[in-house]
């Protein structure tokens, strides 16, 4: 009598493969989104709520009248710091622009803060450049520039760092560090806000970070 052959049992494709194929993609994806998200908080966090006295300093610079203008003639008020330049294209209008709308959101508490934007090109931005400049966005803003020997000290008191563009003449262009330093009325740090924020933004984070009576 013949044997029949033996038939292997081929197991049976899943057809949920691909389908949780997809949902360990789809966990992994909102597991990463929700690490960067948590970390950008935690970041935020650390930025709007680091006090120390390693970032800031004294200075003594020049403002758009040709007058010396030193941190002691801010005694008592807060102050919100940006350096940067004015032939910068992007991030520093921008910023300046949001800094003004952030202020005006902020109402009476907003008007304890006196922005102050420092340049960090002295060869170009001469007092009335920069006056003429900060005059775009607020007349709130105190521009102040320098001589390079001035503003040298404060880049490194604020820990900024700076690289000239090379190779394109007058017009040249720099990348610089960009934050905004909340400074209090004795010139020491209060916080530090990134200025891809929006205005809504930094206004909350002001609003947290300045005393409730201001």
């Amino acid at each position: 009598m013949k044997r029949r052959p033996t038939r292997k049992k081929i197991p049976a494709k899943r057809a949920a493969t691909p389908l949780r194929q997809d949902r360990k993609a789809l966990v992994l994806i909102v597991s990463i989104t929700f690490a960067l998200l948590v970390g950008a908080a935690a970041f935020r966090t650390f930025l709007t709520s680091h006090h120390t006295t390693a970032v800031g300093g004294p200075y003594a610079l020049i403002d758009g009248q040709g007058h010396p203008v030193s941190q002691s003639d801010f005694a008592g008020r807060y102050t919100l710091i940006y350096f940067g330049y004015t032939h910068c294209v992007d991030v520093c209008p921008l910023t300046l622009e949001t800094v003004s709308s952030a202020l005006d959101e902020l109402s009476v508490q907003g008007k304890s803060v006196t922005p102050i934007f420092i340049s960090v090109d002295p060869t170009r931005d001469t007092p009335k450049v920069v006056e003429d400049y900060v005059e775009n966005f607020s007349p709130r803003i105190i521009g102040l520039t320098g001589t390079a020997a001035q503003i040298q000290p404060v880049m490194e008191a604020f820990h900024v760092k700076m690289q000239h563009h090379s190779g394109m003449g007058p017009e040249y262009l720099i990348d610089h560090s960009s934050l905004l330093y909340l400074m209090d009325g004795r010139n020491h740090l209060v916080g530090m806000i990134p200025v891809d924020s929006s205005a809504h933004q930094i206004a909350t984070d002001l609003k947290r970070l300045l005393p409730a009576h201001s």
